[in-house]
């Protein structure tokens, strides 16, 4: 019996194992989810889930530009859903963050948006081919939070009122995690904002703002207590920004992410400068910080009662009184102290609505005493500035400029469509179309074409004269019968959209 099992033995000893006929892995189950919605276990083995694992961690950018199909338990599926591990634990947002369905999503939505390259100088063009690349080791330093962002590229951007605003232009790269980062959070925290605040916000809109204060000064309330926060992307303290994003976000990778950005430096002329204060407009994730930073003095409002919408740093309290108005000045002095904020003084005030703009809009008391809106008296200027500069008198034909005069008044239009104010777009269209004749006057030139033109255009001898005697005064000479040979329907036919309809 012992020399037997002495033989077995040494029998193992003697023959060398096989590698490639190791005992196969016991197959284990992975839970799916079947077309019914209902879970359901379907049954693969180790190296099939590890090679499924392995395909998750690559970034699928197919040619289509569409998301693909992630079979199984796959983090994407997770990360949308809301239904994985990582949806489940708020310490776990960044698996969500990298989850392939929302990178994908993301990489779309940086492309939708366009926008110029970084300090890096990569094009929003280069980062898909960049991603399919370094997917796998950017996706790892996300995870392990080792990721750093890079400076942002200083642009300057000049104000109506002969001021520049800053904006901070991400690289393509740190726009891209940005939005993934931005879609994570935004579904989470979003809900949680005031619903008298509507800028950058899903579903909500600048006219819902207008319409809102419209309402409030309907009901009587004809004092507003109008506040403008002085540089306030310039001045966010990044130390009190970052308490409020702390009792919001648990994932400290998220958090540590977040704070780089935050504290990612500027580059001006190829100098970089450290920015300890300040989120400078230009990244996805600018707007949504503004709103976690303001909130705070939202709920303050809601709590005492107060009527007041807001709109990024625009806020805008309605109040039945001065004195009333002046209270909640104090106020918000102080509620904005304690976010180390300041109040712009030359530009906040108590004052009746229909002397302030909110949005580009005012609004005037019809004889019903129903309060309406119209175009505030600086974004009508502002409008006919930058026609005018459209409608320069020399070097283009008349359809091109119409061509730019279309793509600019279109979505200035829509935007002041709310505006009750027909007889201001009746105006403006009269003013625009004399620009336009006046441009074709001066492209004629001289006395004799001018004549000819307007008879072939059907004018009278004697008009035609009475206009072309204007021969170098092209606004004095578009402002006279010169409607007749240049009728509205011409400018119809080149495409130049009414205000008025």
């Amino acid at each position: 019996m012992q020399a037997r099992s002495g033989a077995r033995s040494q029998q193992k000893r003697s023959t060398p194992p096989e590698p490639s006929r190791a005992a196969p892995e016991p197959r284990k189950p992975l839970t799916t989810e079947g077309q019914n919605g209902e879970e359901s276990e379907t049954t693969v083995s180790l190296e099939d889930a590890m090679r499924q694992m392995s395909r998750q961690l690559e970034l699928p950018l197919d040619s289509r530009g569409e998301s693909p199909t992630v079979d199984g338990s796959g983090e994407a599926s997770s990360a949308v859903r809301g239904n994985g591990r990582s949806g489940n634990d708020e310490a776990l947002l960044m698996e969500r963050v990298v989850a392939c369905d929302n990178v994908v999503a993301a990489l779309k939505r940086v492309q939708k948006n366009k926008g110029s390259p970084g300090v890096d100088g990569m094009t929003v063009e280069a980062l898909r081919e960049h991603l399919r690349e370094t997917w796998p080791v950017l996706r790892e330093q996300l995870l392990a939070g080792t990721y750093r962002p890079r400076p942002v590229k200083q642009q300057l951007i000049p104000k109506s009122d002969g001021g520049v605003r800053e904006l901070g232009i991400p690289t393509a790269l740190d726009r891209f995690i940005q939005q993934a980062i931005l879609q994570v959070l935004q579904p989470q925290i979003d809900p949680s904002f005031s619903s008298h605040s509507h800028g950058f916000r899903p579903g909500r809109r600048a006219h819902d703002a207008v319409c809102e204060a419209q309402k409030y000064i309907q009901e009587g309330r004809q004092w507003v207590v109008d506040v403008d926060l002085e540089k306030f992307f310039d001045r966010v303290n990044h130390d009190v920004m970052m308490g409020k994003l702390a009792k919001r976000i648990a994932d400290k990778r998220v958090l540590g992410l977040l704070r780089g950005y935050l504290d990612a430096g500027i580059m001006a002329n190829g100098v970089e400068t450290e920015r300890r204060e300040g989120t400078p407009q230009g990244g996805p994730l600018s707007p949504m910080l503004a709103n976690v930073l303001l909130d705070e003095v939202d709920k303050e409002l809601e709590k005492r009662g107060h009527a007041f919408v807001r709109y990024a740093d625009d806020c805008n309290i309605y109040v039945r009184s001065e004195r009333a108005g002046e209270r909640v000045m104090k106020t918000l002095r102080r509620l904005y102290a304690k976010l180390r904020l300041h109040i712009n003084e030359s530009k906040s005030t108590v004052a009746r609505p229909w002397t302030r703009k909110f949005l580009g809009y005012s609004f005037w008391v019809d004889e019903k005493a129903t309060v309406k809106r119209r175009v505030a008296d600086k974004a009508l200027a502002t409008m006919k500035n930058r026609v005018r500069s459209i409608t320069i008198r020399h070097g283009r034909s008349l359809p091109a400029i119409i061509a730019d005069l279309r793509s600019y008044l279109v979505g200035w239009k829509n935007y002041f469509r709310l505006a009750d104010v027909p007889r201001t777009f009746r105006d403006l269209d009269g003013w625009i179309r004399q620009r336009l004749r006046a441009i074709q006057l001066k492209h004629w030139r001289n006395y004799a074409t001018i004549h000819r033109q307007l008879r072939a255009r059907g004018l009278s001898p004697h008009d035609a004269w009475e206009v072309a005697r204007h021969t170098g005064r092209w606004w004095m000479g578009s402002a006279r019968t010169l409607n007749r040979a240049i009728p509205i329907r011409y400018f119809d036919g080149l495409g130049l959209p009414r205000l008025a309809i």
